[in-house]
């Protein structure tokens, strides 16, 4: 392979770069912090109950996370376009791969994540305020931002800017009440004979899938970086920061649920902030944990509705057969690929059913990570803004974790694993047969 791999395109008006570093910023970071961080804690706390093996759980997530910032950011810089995986393994592999990642994203990577995040909004807004159905208030909640979205891109970044900034505000008051409490649940954070053990056991690497899904959206400005000002050098940084804010954040939230709140009334919960809530503020805690997760969750509508059907415009500028989605409107919103979302969307709010959607999108990033490698042996004279820190160190810490994920993920959930890999071979199915039948209509 001595050049990059050009997808067929279809023309397209080039896209307006309107994102300033602070908006793709608060996008990573909004991104990041959706229905993980609120509600995983819980369920790992199933199988471990070290507090030492929790935090480091975390710890070790932080370092994939940033590591494949880093490897993003170098992407990103070299090969400056919307579209994130699929238009990275288009280039650098073959743009069947990269349809088959843009295909994933499209149906489940950014549709579920979105649906998930509406249902976790229904159930906490109607506990906080007791009004309305939680299945209604799913639906209203994602139209509302949608329609946001499609209005005029501007309005989205005031609304991402501001959602964030409070959102964050309200984050490190719980995390400030919760480290001047007086009362301190009996659990060390110190190594502790068998801590070893746990965090190499299957069932860490299991609950660290969790932990990714609390951490995915680390390479979110990836996605639009076509529309970032100067991105070779504003996507990597605004990577790393919003990465970074997200790791500090997440530590120590997490510290202060343990430290606060029995681990007891915590295992199994969904609402885990609820829960730790009460424990802080007293009763009414509960509803001003409520609040937070519900600024929390409509924000990381919000950026996952703004990134994901960038995805989706971007197959369609390069594949006749999808050419139909990558239209803008004047304002430079892909509108039929917003729409496109919002159905997928509304189809699975039909479930009501929680899923852990993150290994979807496990294989996908790790083909990507690989990629920096990959480019420096075939394509070593392209232009690289911004190059990893420490390679290969990054690229190789971030695919060891994930096989490692992966590996115990296939053996613990078989079943979803294969239904996971069956998405993404049916995207390579579609890609071939709309190839074939592009080159018979000639």
């Amino acid at each position: 392979m001595a050049t990059l791999t050009q997808p067929a395109s279809v023309k397209s008006a080039p896209p307006r770069q309107t994102i300033g570093f602070v908006t793709a910023c608060s996008i990573v970071i909004a991104n990041i912090i959706g229905t993980g961080i609120f509600t995983s804690l819980g369920f790992q706390l199933n199988d471990i109950r070290s507090g030492f093996a929790l935090l480091m759980l975390w710890v070790i997530g932080r370092i994939a996370a940033l590591c494949g910032a880093l490897c993003y950011g170098e992407l990103a810089a070299a090969l400056p376009r919307s579209g994130g995986e699929y238009h990275f393994l288009s280039k650098i592999y073959h743009p069947a791969v990269g349809f088959m990642a843009g295909f994933v994203s499209a149906t489940v990577g950014f549709a579920a994540p979105v649906a998930l995040a509406a249902m976790a909004f229904g159930h906490y807004f109607n506990g906080v305020f007791s009004v309305g159905s939680p299945v209604v208030l799913s639906y209203v909640v994602v139209w509302i931002v949608t329609i946001f979205h499609l209005r005029n891109l501007q309005v989205g970044s005031a609304f991402q800017n501001i959602s964030t900034l409070v959102k964050l505000l309200l984050i490190c008051a719980l995390i400030g009440a919760g480290f001047f409490m007086p009362s301190k649940q009996p659990i060390s954070f110190s190594p502790a004979p068998g801590d070893k053990a746990a965090i190499l056991s299957g069932a860490f690497a299991v609950a660290l899938v969790y932990v990714m899904y609390s951490y995915s959206g680390w390479n979110a400005s990836a996605y639009i970086s076509s529309e970032i000002k100067r991105p070779e050098k504003n996507v990597p940084r605004s990577l790393l920061a919003g990465t970074s804010t997200v790791i500090v954040i997440y530590v120590l939230l997490n510290a202060i649920f343990l430290a606060t709140t029995p681990a007891e009334e915590l295992k199994g919960q969904l609402e885990v902030a609820l829960v730790a809530g009460k424990h802080i503020f007293g009763e009414n805690g509960g509803r001003f944990a409520g609040a937070i997760i519900c600024l929390g969750l409509v924000a990381a509508i919000s950026s996952m509705t703004w990134i994901g059907p960038r995805v989706t415009m971007s197959m369609g500028e390069d594949h006749w057969l999808l050419r139909w989605l990558g239209g803008k409107n004047e304002h430079g919103i892909p509108i039929n690929a917003i729409l496109l979302q919002l159905l997928f969307v509304n189809l699975l709010l039909l479930t009501q059913r929680f899923e852990d959607v993150v290994r979807y999108m496990l294989l996908c990033s790790l083909l990507a990570v690989l990629g920096v490698i990959v480019l420096r042996f075939t394509n070593p004279e392209l232009v690289r803004p911004y190059r990893v820190w420490l390679y290969p160190i990054p690229p190789v810490v971030f695919s060891v974790i994930t096989i490692w994920m992966m590996f115990y993920l296939l053996r613990v959930h078989t079943a979803e694993s294969l239904a996971g890999l069956a998405t993404a071979l049916l995207g390579l199915l579609l890609y071939f047969c709309a190839q074939k039948r592009r080159d018979h209509s000639r």
